[in-house]
């Protein structure tokens, strides 16, 4: 089990009374269903990316999401309501795609520092930074940084590829940019930085 399994468990510890090494959860003896439990613990936003049930509500969210931001950002635009039923959806897979490689920096640096696990002076730090990105970001300064990092590419490439996707609808390109900027700045993908450990250390949560 990696080291910031470990601080999980003793966060949730702190808050539920289990500890690594006795108690309810012990890592070395008696009941050992608490580690098998968080073996299958993850990130909340490589939940977001697994195939589940939980696409059913994220995609139509998202399309919804997309259309009311470009709607909005048309103005007085006449037929924006035919304009948006016609390119919505281009904007909702360029929004999809943009997530994705920002989800793919987060899964990186995670797996990575999921690897250094060498004893050395140093493991503290690569404990809290992992333990940052995969559950807490706003538990390490760097852990921040990083992801703050994926959602700004993220967000550069939503307003990218919308503005190319807008320009070739006929659109002055005053209006494009300013449409592709408020997609960007809005739909985002700001729940990369919800921190996990709040769901895995909820009281609601057992062992």
């Amino acid at each position: 089990m990696n080291h910031w399994l470990k601080k999980l468990i003793n966060d949730r510890a702190g808050a539920g009374g289990t500890s690594v090494g006795g108690g309810r959860t012990s890592m070395g003896g008696g009941r050992t269903s608490g580690v098998r439990v968080y073996n299958l613990l993850f990130p909340a936003w490589l939940l977001l990316f697994w195939p589940s049930f939980l696409w059913l509500f994220l995609i139509p969210a998202n399309y919804l999401l997309d259309r009311f931001v470009l709607k909005w950002s048309l103005g007085d635009m006449p037929d924006k309501s035919l304009f948006c039923r016609k390119h919505t959806w281009k904007i909702c897979l360029a929004g999809f795609f943009a997530d994705f490689v920002g989800f793919l920096i987060l899964l990186g640096v995670f797996l990575l520092l999921g690897t250094q696990e060498n004893g050395g002076p140093a493991q503290d730090f690569w404990d809290d930074f992992g333990y940052g990105v995969g559950f807490n970001p706003f538990a390490n300064a760097l852990a921040f940084l990083v992801v703050a990092l994926a959602v700004a590419v993220a967000g550069f490439l939503i307003y990218s590829l919308d503005k190319r996707i807008l320009k070739r609808t006929g659109l002055e390109i005053t209006q494009v940019k300013r449409s592709a900027l408020r997609l960007a700045l809005i739909t985002a993908p700001y729940l990369f930085f919800f921190p996990s450990a709040i769901i895995y250390n909820s009281s609601s949560f057992s062992l």
